[in-house]
C-alpha cells in the first residue's frame, strides 16, 4: 500500500473510532447517574450537588444518585470517578480543596486533578465570610487584624483542616496584611465552630449557611465577607475592601467534573442543563438564600476558571510554605 491510499483511508479510520462515541451520546443517559461527593453528607458540596442532581434527574429522565466517598481532602472520591469509564455517568462534585490538592500533593496523585477530569460547569460559588468568636473584643476586620499584627502568632484561627479554602483564604489575609496568627486545623467545619463559640479560637473562614445560625443568635460575629460588593443575602456585613483589603475575593465553589475523554455531546448537555437548571429563578431564589452565588458556567469557562484556581492556590501553598503530613 503507497502512502497516498494510507493518507486518504486515515480521515475514514477516525471516523469509525468516533461512532462508539457518538452512538453513546445520543442514548445518554440510558441508565442512572452517579454523582460523588467527596465529603460527608450535610456540608455546602453534598447540598449543592442533591439540589442539582434531584432536577438533573426530572430533566435527563434518569435517577441520580449522590454517593458521598469521603477521605484524603477529597483525594478518594475524585479518585474513584477519575478511574471511571468516561461514559457520563460517574461525575464528581469537587469544590477549592481539588484545586489547591494539584500543589499540595503535587507528584503523590494517583490521578491529575486538571488533566484527568472533563470540566461540566461551575455551578455555585459561595463568598466566605471572616467570623469572629463572640469572646474576642474584635468586633471588625481592622480589630482582628491589629491585634495579630500586635502579638504575632499570639491569636489562633481555625480551618476545616490544611488545604481547605477557609486555611488558604486566611494565609492569603495575612500575606496581604502583615498579620500573622496561629493555625489550628481541625477534621471539618463542626468542630472548628465548636472552639470558635467557646472562644478557643479567635476567628475563622466559612460560608454563610455553615455560620449564620451563630450569627444570628450572637455567638459569633460576621466580620466581613470576601465578595467584590456586598452579598444580596447577607447586605449588613462589610466586604474587605471596605476595611482597606482591595480586591479580596475569595470563596468556595462547586465544580462537577467527568471524567476526562467523557464524550463532546455529552459534557455540553449536562453543562446545559445543570446551568438552566441553577438559573431558574425558584432554584437561584433558594441557592441565594443559603449564601450561594449562582453561576452555571459552560465546558470551556469551567476548564478556564479550574486552571485559574489551581494557580491561584498554589502561589498561595507556595509562599505560606503550607506543608500536609
Amino acid at each position: 500500500m503507497t502512502d497516498l491510499p494510507r493518507r486518504a483511508l486515515a480521515p475514514l479510520a477516525a471516523g469509525l473510532l468516533a461512532v462508539p462515541a457518538l452512538a453513546r451520546a445520543d442514548t445518554y443517559p440510558g441508565k442512572p447517574i452517579r454523582i460523588v461527593v467527596p465529603y460527608a453528607p450535610g456540608g455546602t458540596t453534598d447540598i449543592s450537588a442533591r439540589l442539582l442532581g434531584e432536577q438533573l434527574g426530572k430533566r435527563l429522565g434518569q435517577s441520580v444518585v449522590i454517593e458521598n466517598k469521603p477521605g484524603a481532602n477529597s483525594i478518594i472520591g475524585a479518585g474513584s470517578v477519575a478511574s471511571s469509564p468516561a461514559d457520563g455517568y460517574a461525575l464528581v462534585m469537587v469544590i477549592g480543596a481539588h484545586a489547591a490538592n494539584a500543589t499540595l500533593f503535587a507528584g503523590r496523585l494517583p490521578f491529575d486533578p486538571v488533566k484527568d477530569f472533563s470540566p461540566i460547569s461551575h455551578v455555585v460559588s459561595a463568598p466566605l465570610i471572616l467570623a469572629g468568636s463572640g469572646k474576642s473584643p474584635a468586633k471588625s476586620v481592622t480589630e482582628l487584624l491589629d491585634a495579630a499584627r500586635k502579638n504575632p502568632g499570639g491569636l489562633n484561627y481555625g480551618s476545616s483542616g490544611v488545604g481547605a479554602a477557609a486555611h488558604l483564604t486566611m494565609e492569603d489575609l495575612q500575606a496581604r496584611t502583615g498579620a500573622r496568627m496561629t493555625h489550628v486545623p481541625y477534621r471539618g467545619t463542626q468542630p472548628a465552630l465548636q472552639d470558635l463559640l467557646a472562644g478557643n479560637i479567635a476567628a475563622m473562614f466559612d460560608t454563610y449557611s455553615t455560620l449564620k445560625p451563630q450569627i444570628d443568635a450572637g455567638s459569633i460575629r460576621a466580620l466581613g465577607i470576601s465578595s467584590a460588593s456586598r452579598a444580596r443575602f447577607a447586605p449588613e456585613i462589610p466586604t474587605f475592601a471596605e476595611a482597606g483589603i482591595p480586591d479580596f475575593v475569595s470563596s468556595t465553589w462547586c465544580l462537577l467534573l467527568a471524567p476526562a475523554a467523557t464524550p463532546a455531546p455529552i459534557v455540553q448537555r449536562l453543562s446545559k442543563e445543570s446551568a438552566e437548571i441553577v438559573r431558574e429563578p425558584a432554584m437561584a431564589a433558594r441557592l441565594e438564600a443559603m449564601g450561594f452565588e449562582v453561576v452555571g458556567s459552560d465546558p470551556e469557562q469551567a476548564a478556564s476558571f479550574l486552571n485559574a484556581e489551581v494557580e491561584r492556590w498554589g502561589k498561595v501553598i507556595r509562599a505560606a510554605n503550607v506543608q500536609v503530613e
